[in-house]
């Protein structure tokens, strides 16, 4: 008697979607849906890509001969809500339609719960999201704002940083609760956040933008040129956004948000792809010192994860710069896949219990 759960796992990102069919933490199948510019580029705004992001899934699936029926529960990231506690959360109507609206801003990752919900619905299944990228545990110094009644919000890759910090802490021995760790997750966004003792109090906010240059976001700015842009009768309010948050960063000076494609310019002698690039690492280093600042200088070690952090031409430059803080771990690639599943089979089991989302956010504001 096979007792396996089998979940299949979705995560979109800014320039594909991943999937992954999993029986328990046995991996079956996994596969990275590539979406090119061009492509993208068809659709006025993220929500209008779900059908086509929801067929390209059933299409990898059906030429790999794996039945969506067979399917125990669907777990997908999350993304465009309300601010929640950290843990895994059932899908329900509210929770697709603040997904849909893109509530904390606009994200490819608002698209994942839409799709479950979408399957769970025709396949009489549950579907699930764990630790979406607007769990906010924000400490209150680090909301503050130099605009009275604005407030910073967290919106990071709370998916794998928790994942990682976890992943880390018991391949040292160690006791998420008990350490202060910087994780920098690097893909396409850049979120670089402050572990302290199992809270992210503090990083970069990778949907309303704010941190360093990315391969798709242009980072902070001089906030009078930006002004100045939205003025310029050049660019409508969602052209400016797509500038800033999709079209940004190494693809706009290189048409491109493949990192390995700018690596080989610098190889082949392009001082301004050099320039660039460097620009870059320099920015992500920056943010992980405002964050051993956050941490008052107790920092157990900073890990850099992530899509890209698999380019030791990438580490190896960060590394120069941050290594006098704290040792520099390397966990490439994204484990976002593997923590959906590893959520999902615990709420199936009954070994953590699922949340319901309210719509009402952790933080109220100030009194």
């Amino acid at each position: 008697m096979n007792n396996k759960i089998r979940v299949l796992a979705i995560n979109p990102g800014s320039t594909s979607t991943k999937i992954a069919l999993f029986d328990d933490n046995e991996e079956i199948f996994s596969a990275n849906i590539k979406h090119t510019a061009e492509e993208l580029a068809r659709f006025t705004d993220i929500q209008d890509q779900l059908g086509y992001r929801r067929d390209a899934v059933v299409r990898t699936m059906t030429e790999e001969g794996y039945a969506f029926e067979d399917i125990d529960v669907f777990a997908g990231r999350g993304g465009g809500l309300i601010s929640v506690e950290g843990g895994i959360y059932e899908v329900t109507e509210l929770l697709t339609e603040h997904a849909a609206k893109g509530v904390s801003g606009q994200h490819p990752a608002q698209l994942a719960s839409q799709i479950c919900k979408q399957f769970a619905d025709k396949y009489n299944k549950r579907a699930y999201i764990v630790n979406p990228p607007d769990v906010d545990e924000l400490i209150d110094i680090a909301r503050i704002t130099g605009i009275s009644g604005i407030y910073r919000e967290s919106h990071v890759h709370a998916l794998n940083q928790k994942e990682i910090a976890l992943r880390y802490c018991v391949a040292n021995g160690i006791n998420y609760d008990d350490v202060n760790l910087i994780i920098c997750h690097m893909g396409g966004g850049v979120s670089v956040t402050a572990h302290e003792k199992g809270r992210m109090i503090d990083s970069n906010d990778i949907i309303k933008g704010s941190g360093p240059m990315t391969p798709t976001r242009a980072g902070d700015l001089p906030y009078t040129v930006v002004i100045d842009m939205a003025y310029s009768g050049e660019y409508t309010k969602k052209q400016l956004i797509d500038k800033l948050n999709i079209n940004g960063g190494l693809t706009d000076h290189f048409g491109t948000a493949d990192v390995r494609d700018v690596i080989k310019l610098v190889e082949e002698g392009d001082k301004y792809a050099e320039l660039i690039l460097d620009g870059m690492f320099y920015q992500i280093s920056k943010y992980i010192g405002a964050m051993a600042v956050a941490l008052r200088g107790k920092v157990d070690a900073i890990i850099l994860t992530g899509g890209i952090s698999n380019r030791e031409y990438i580490t190896e430059h960060i590394r120069a710069y941050v290594g006098w803080i704290t040792e520099v771990a390397v966990m490439p690639g994204e484990y976002e896949l593997e923590a959906l599943v590893a959520g999902a089979v615990r709420a199936e089991r009954g070994e953590e219990k699922a949340k319901t989302y309210t719509g009402e956010p952790v933080w109220h504001g100030f009194d």
